[in-house]
């Protein structure tokens, strides 16, 4: 490896809260070598925006890749034509229309169910209770595997996201990992023949009607899978979190300065549930005087990008007032998240005005906790709330 500037950092105290050391490496290393991650970081919003869409350098395609090595070669890990042909095949199951026409119905109605449930209680922990089975709900139905438990489905999502951020090579992750990938596929290999159960607009029969191979099939729904559940509950909850801290956001929606989308994709900026995303160096490149080489490591840092002083107003706060049309919580190239649509319907349109509408005097009830660097969000939120309706 080529000489170049290197950062340290703290493994634990980077997961518990990784924004300081992000502002350091904006300010004085935007490009830099960290070897407690055996990566090059790029931390910068321009430089991310830029470098990502030059697929000949920064390459999709990693081999050795934890994600190749634990869940197959998805899509998101192919570049060019290859990668352009499986997101065409999935196209009809994440495009806009197909979100409006025939996810929203099946989104609004699990919520519901799930509302119905928690109202007469009082209290929860909205992660745990509300925001996780929300997600797995409408990820059962978009991917087929509509047998599946919701509490499975958060289970295997964390496994392969913990799996494909084991960057220190923890045997029990890794093993966890592989498991969750089992029963993945036992849970495919149960509905692959099961038409009506499974749905036309599932990723698994779109795929079928594609024509993929069965191995690209699995993999590209356990991509859905590691990021499916755990963004959408993520951002529920933390969303929620941002709103109820902060009453002067939450009274800006209600008085109709502002909408749900607005809150949700600030706090996607803010706290970005997807706060990294890998890849391969493919051949000799300079950035900022750093010399990369072929085969290395480099991690487009989302959540860097998303606080950076020179894009936005107020980087470090929460305040749905302020641009953020240079927010790439869904990245910025080829890669940009294929699940977009749906994720800012299940969101913006059902999880959270649904919540609010039905919860009445939505209150916290306690500290929240966070953690994460690649993958971001509450690990519990405890709230109550008043009279029910």
């Amino acid at each position: 490896m080529a000489r170049k500037p290197v950062y340290e950092i703290d493994p634990q105290a980077f997961w518990q809260d990784p924004y300081p050391d992000l502002k350091r490496l904006r300010a004085e290393t935007p490009v830099a070598y960290v070897p407690q991650l055996d990566a090059v970081l790029i931390t910068r919003r321009d430089d991310i925006f830029r470098e990502e869409k030059r697929i000949d350098v920064f390459s999709s395609d990693q081999p050795d890749g934890l994600m190749t090595r634990l869940m197959g070669q998805n899509m998101m890990r192919k570049d060019g034509a290859a990668h352009l042909q499986e997101r065409k095949a999935i196209f009809p199951s994440v495009s806009p229309k197909t979100v409006k026409q025939h996810w929203l119905s099946q989104f609004r109605a699990a919520t519901l169910r799930i509302l119905e449930d928690m109202a007469p209680k009082g209290r929860c922990d909205l992660v745990r209770d509300y925001a996780m089975p929300v997600s797995a709900e409408a990820l059962k139905a978009v991917t087929g595997l509509t047998r599946m438990r919701a509490e499975d489905m958060d289970a295997v999502s964390q496994g392969m996201i913990d799996g494909c951020a084991n960057y220190a090579g923890d045997p029990a992750v890794e093993a966890r990992c592989h498991e969750s990938t089992r029963l993945i596929d036992e849970h495919i290999s149960e509905m692959w023949e099961e038409t009506a159960e499974a749905g036309s607009y599932s990723l698994l029969r779109v795929q079928q009607a594609a024509r993929l191979p069965e191995d690209q099939i699995r993999a590209n729904i356990k991509l859905a899978i590691s990021g499916g559940q755990n963004e959408p509950r993520d951002a529920i909850a933390g969303t929620v979190w941002a709103l109820l801290r902060y009453p002067d956001q939450l009274a800006c929606v209600r008085t109709g300065e502002a909408t749900w989308m607005e809150a949700f994709e600030e706090y996607a900026r803010w706290i970005s549930p997807i706060g990294m995303s890998p890849r391969r160096v493919a051949r000799p490149y300079c950035l900022r005087d750093v010399d990369l080489e072929p085969g290395e490591r480099v991690f487009f840092m989302f959540g860097s990008g998303n606080r950076d002083e020179s894009k936005f107003a107020r980087p470090d706060a929460y305040d749905i007032r302020q641009d953020i049309s240079a927010a790439i919580s869904f990245g910025a190239g080829p890669h940009f998240c294929a699940g977009a649509w749906i994720s800012r319907a299940l969101i913006a349109e059902v999880a959270l005005p649904m919540l609010f509408e039905r919860l009445q005097g939505l209150t916290l009830d306690g500290e929240a906790h966070f953690g994460g660097w690649a993958f971001r969000g509450p690990l519990s939120l405890p709230v109550r709330w008043e009279g029910c309706r």
